[in-house]
């Protein structure tokens, strides 16, 4: 499972013109599966999404979670994250799991995060073509892979 994580001063997604979910100040999180996941890579995605310190302090350094500063949180799923540029041009997806895999894996990311907040989190919807607007603060956007965990 991979994830990338953008601070945001505010982010939306829209689908078929309908804006289906907003949020101020906190984390983009678009989320991509692959058929090996489990639960143990969305425990530790979770636990670094959630906890990760990159929201300034007192002092302006990065030194708060989404947590402490009681950010909102937007998922969406993303199989292009799962990408292989290898060979040739055009990028193959071998790896993005299938629907019957994935959706139940995203619904439990999204459950999981929301259970470490302690409140709902906005979604994107699984399948459909999304618009994805935000805006990036710092810029600050981080790449994490349960696969190359780093300690």
């Amino acid at each position: 499972m991979r994830i990338v994580i953008q601070k945001v001063k505010e982010a939306s997604v829209t689908v078929e013109k309908e804006k289906i979910a907003a949020i101020k100040y906190g984390l983009l999180i678009l989320v991509g599966i692959e058929n090996e996941d489990n639960a143990d890579d969305i425990d530790y995605l979770v636990k670094k999404a959630t906890q990760l310190r990159i929201f300034d302090d007192e002092n302006g350094v990065m030194n708060r979670s989404v947590k402490d500063v009681n950010g909102e949180v937007i998922v969406v799923s993303q199989f292009t994250l799962q990408a292989s540029t290898k060979k040739g041009n055009r990028p193959s997806y071998i790896r993005a799991a299938k629907p019957d895999f994935s959706v139940p894996m995203y619904e439990k990311f999204v459950a999981a995060i929301e259970n470490a907040l302690g409140k709902k989190v906005g979604t994107g919807k699984f399948g459909a073509m999304m618009q994805v607007a935000l805006i990036n603060d710092g810029p600050v956007t981080i790449v994490i892979d349960s696969k190359q965990k780093e300690f």
